[in-house]
């Protein structure tokens, strides 16, 4: 049995749930969340925690079992607290700048490059323009956008300039030795 597909998801108060089949609906005080799952797994929402449950031991049954789980406690967590990203720029030039509601990034091309959020997503810049965050309801679409723009210039090797979350840490290489 799953470790993680066994384990109920606590509902918290003011977020309700709607199952009707295999598409789950949640809403929260942040906003509202609606996914189609797998048609064999069944959910069951009773004494304010929501139950997935496999109808065999099959491979495949085993695997959807902690992946419908984890979605949903995504889902339950982000309309109740949200989710956040956090992305840091190292580089002497580089920085972000908010143009409305959209991120202007200056990562050393010959050109700013702008960022416009998906629905549900916003951007927040320290004063020092040196961090960004990320934030809203849906868990795969905040890390996806990080990760996005963190592809823009990811932290090269040598001296570590580019965009990296906050905390991670860069491999760093030695260089040439130099003549001698």
């Amino acid at each position: 049995m799953s470790r993680i597909g066994r384990s109920p998801i606590p509902v918290p108060d003011g977020v309700k749930v709607a199952i009707s089949g295999a598409r789950v609906q949640v809403q929260g005080p942040k906003g509202q969340l609606e996914r189609t799952f797998h048609s064999d797994m069944r959910i069951e929402l009773s004494d304010g925690q929501l139950l997935v449950r496999r109808p065999t031991d099959q491979r495949q049954h085993r695997a959807l079992h902690g992946l419908t789980r984890s979605l949903l406690n995504n889902m339950v967590v982000g309309v109740s607290q949200g989710f956040e990203r956090v992305l840091e720029i190292v580089g002497v030039g580089y920085r972000a700048e908010m143009e409305g509601e959209s991120l202007r990034l200056s990562l050393g091309f010959s050109h700013p490059v702008v960022v416009d959020p998906p629905e549900g997503i916003t951007f927040a810049i320290e004063p020092r323009r040196k961090h960004i965050t990320i934030s809203g309801i849906d868990k795969e679409a905040v890390g996806q956008l990080a990760a996005d723009i963190r592809g823009l210039r990811p932290p090269e090797p040598y001296k570590g300039k580019g965009v990296r979350y906050l905390g991670e840490h860069v491999r760093r290489k030695a260089g040439k030795a130099g003549k001698a």
